[in-house]
């Protein structure tokens, strides 16, 4: 698998209406992609669902697909960032990398871009990833570090000289969609 420095990957996990998919966008900061990959659609029997009880959704979820989508990716990104906070630790475990969960927020602009507040919850922060949006909302697996969030922030920034770092969230969504269409 080939690193690169200046990249976002971007997961998407699914489970609307009893149907689980999955995918991967790997962009580079100037949103270029440069690596995408998906899972089809499950869609657990009756039997399944008897049988894992509970544990289905997390097995699907974070085995099948997470476990799939980031063993199938060529160009492993410098930070992984999904949109579900409860995929934060099993994506840490799978990738041994740097992960976060990104989302916007309603807060007033920080001060200047690269600003990194805490918001009182655990690991939780608002990074001014530009200087006139909004600040992102950003939260990390247990065990992380103060400098790898303040590193990921930097990164983020950086990303955001070029692209809107949540955007492609919206591609992967398109995507799948198409996918289903097709």
């Amino acid at each position: 698998m080939a690193v690169s420095n200046n990249s976002l990957g971007y997961l998407v996990v699914d489970g609307a209406e009893g149907l689980f998919r999955g995918a991967s966008l790997v962009v580079d900061f100037r949103g270029i992609p440069m690596d995408f990959r998906y899972t089809d659609p499950i869609r657990p029997t009756r039997l399944e669902k008897i049988l894992y009880g509970n544990a289905l959704e997390v097995y699907l979820r974070e085995e099948l697909i997470l476990e799939s989508l980031i063993g199938a990716v060529e160009m492993k990104p410098s930070i992984w960032v999904c949109r579900e906070t409860d995929l934060l630790a099993p994506l840490r475990s799978i990738t041994r990398g740097k992960v976060l969960f990104l989302a916007p927020s309603s807060h007033s602009p920080l001060e200047a871009a690269g600003n990194v507040e805490a918001t009182g919850e655990d690991l939780s922060y608002m990074i001014q990833a530009d200087s006139v949006s909004a600040p992102l909302r950003a939260s990390f697996p247990e065990n992380t570090k103060e400098d790898d969030v303040k590193q990921i922030a930097a990164m983020l920034v950086d990303a955001a000289k070029t692209m809107e770092l949540l955007e492609p969230f919206g591609r992967i969504q398109k995507a799948l969609t198409s996918l289903v269409e097709e």
